[in-house]
């Protein structure tokens, strides 16, 4: 396995009357191609761990490294090149997309910049069909699509940038089931076709089964156990995995 993510003995403590420990010690690695799922309850610190990978909260300890570049200790040029390495979807798409732009100015926005205005425009229309967007939906303002077809725009806009990493945290959350389905469908077969490697961020662990080749267990800031979502899910070796197994049954089913 090619490694392209290090999350290298990882804490996040945030300074205040009480100094909250958010992650603790945390270390895995994720290999080219491979979509691995971070489960765990609210405050698990699973959101942290992704915020830090994509250099939205800097780490109090340890390394995050990414297609080799140590991005918390990265030089200028590097970090300006790190969008194109790697890209995040976020859980509500009506926050993440800005009302006043087009779906096809939104799209564009960030790779008009690091690629030139002809490539992304070039890249629009291919973008669009990879998603499953209509065309004439490129002049369309946010509100006037569904939560499934802002989803798709996010995930075409993260596209946009050519990246080798997408980090997807609680993307299908904000989604009724059917459109959970159907988002989650896109995403492996973009993975696929891609060679996408994906870090899926989710308390869901049906879903997680369902997208994911291997998967993280977090607890108070700690990953409690590893491994493949068969051997998670049916024989769960720690007591806060068995209880996440337990109050979902359709897991078991």
């Amino acid at each position: 396995m090619t490694e392209i993510i290090e999350i290298d003995h990882v804490g996040k403590i945030y300074h205040g009357r009480s100094g909250t420990t958010a992650v603790a010690d945390v270390s895995f690695v994720v290999g080219r191609g491979e979509s691995l799922g971070i489960v765990g309850e609210s405050g698990s610190g699973k959101t942290t761990v992704a915020r830090m990978m994509l250099r939205l909260t800097r780490p109090s300890s340890g390394r995050v490294v990414i297609a080799g570049t140590d991005i918390w200790r990265a030089r200028r040029k590097a970090r300006r090149e790190l969008p194109k390495v790697v890209q995040a979807v976020f859980q509500d798409p009506f926050a993440s997309l800005d009302p006043r732009m087009t779906i096809g100015a939104s799209i564009c926005e960030g790779s008009r910049r690091m690629f030139g205005r002809d490539a992304a425009l070039a890249d629009l229309s291919r973008l669009l069909d990879r998603v499953g967007i209509p065309q004439r939906y490129r002049t369309f303002y946010p509100h006037e699509l569904s939560g499934g077809q802002r989803q798709r725009v996010a995930i075409a806009r993260a596209l946009a940038m050519r990246p080798a990493v997408l980090v997807a945290d609680e993307p299908v959350s904000a989604l009724d089931v059917s459109m959970q389905g159907q988002v989650l469908n896109l995403l492996n077969d973009l993975r696929a076709e891609l060679d996408l490697t994906c870090v899926f961020i989710s308390h869901d662990l049906g879903i997680v089964q369902q997208f994911c080749q291997r998967v993280l267990v977090m607890e108070r800031g700690h990953v409690v156990e590893e491994g493949d979502p068969a051997g998670i899910f049916q024989a769960p070796q720690h007591p806060y995995t068995r209880s996440l197994v337990a109050a979902i049954p359709r897991i078991l089913a």
